[in-house]
């Protein structure tokens, strides 16, 4: 039975993000903060690293109730059997992702135009990841921001849920949160933090006030 994925602030792992530390050493200080959504990018580690680390994640979430996602790689999102698979615009298209993982597991997809977010809700998408709001560098391919506009646009337009993602920052979150998108993702922010749990908390803290 397909889970439904909470709102609220969404986490995401970045190593080479993290001031030094490992994914599993983020991801405990991450739980213990007590994020209810996780999800698993790894874009420099090789097939085995990613399922290796994926496997121990896994087995960490589910005792903290929390949802668990992984990015692009279906193979390993099947393997581990998470919650979810978010997965991107070069990668396969929803139709096909769904016929692989069948209909038990929510299928997120990155967009960045009006018209890539209207055919993710045709073709059965769970959830849309809105952005890059502003200037990121976490992704080499993040491209040009998508600005607030298109915040705008997915808000008014799209029915299933919005993940606001793309340059998002302690300082800037208040803006975001005006929208009242579904969930908001911060990942240097948080995984360079020298003080997760402190600074989840306070990322929470205005999610709740705000959004």
């Amino acid at each position: 039975m397909k889970k439904t994925m909470p709102k609220g602030f969404y986490a995401i792992t970045d190593e080479k993000l993290s001031n030094g530390k490992d994914n599993i050493t983020v991801v405990k200080e991450m739980l213990d903060a007590g994020i209810k959504i996780l999800q698993y990018r790894e874009k420099y580690k090789s097939k085995i690293e990613k399922f290796k680390e994926c496997e121990i994640i896994r087995k960490l979430v589910e005792k903290y109730n929390c949802f668990f996602v992984v990015n692009d790689d279906i193979d390993i999102a099947l393997a581990v059997n998470s919650d979810g698979l978010h997965i991107g615009q070069t990668d396969l298209p929803i139709i096909k992702a769904r016929e692989i993982v069948g209909n038990n597991m929510v299928i997120g997809l990155s967009t960045s135009q009006p018209e890539q977010a209207l055919l993710a809700q045709k073709e059965g998408a769970d959830y849309i990841g809105v952005g890059p709001i502003y200037q990121t560098f976490t992704k080499d391919d993040a491209g040009k921001p998508a600005g607030l506009e298109y915040l705008n646009f997915c808000v008014k337009s799209i029915k299933i849920p919005k993940v606001v993602i793309g340059g998002i920052k302690l300082s800037n979150i208040a803006q975001v949160c005006k929208y009242k998108p579904d969930n908001i993702c911060m990942i240097s922010e948080v995984t360079m933090s020298q003080d997760i749990k402190a600074t989840i908390a306070k990322i929470k803290e205005i999610i709740d006030n705000c959004c």
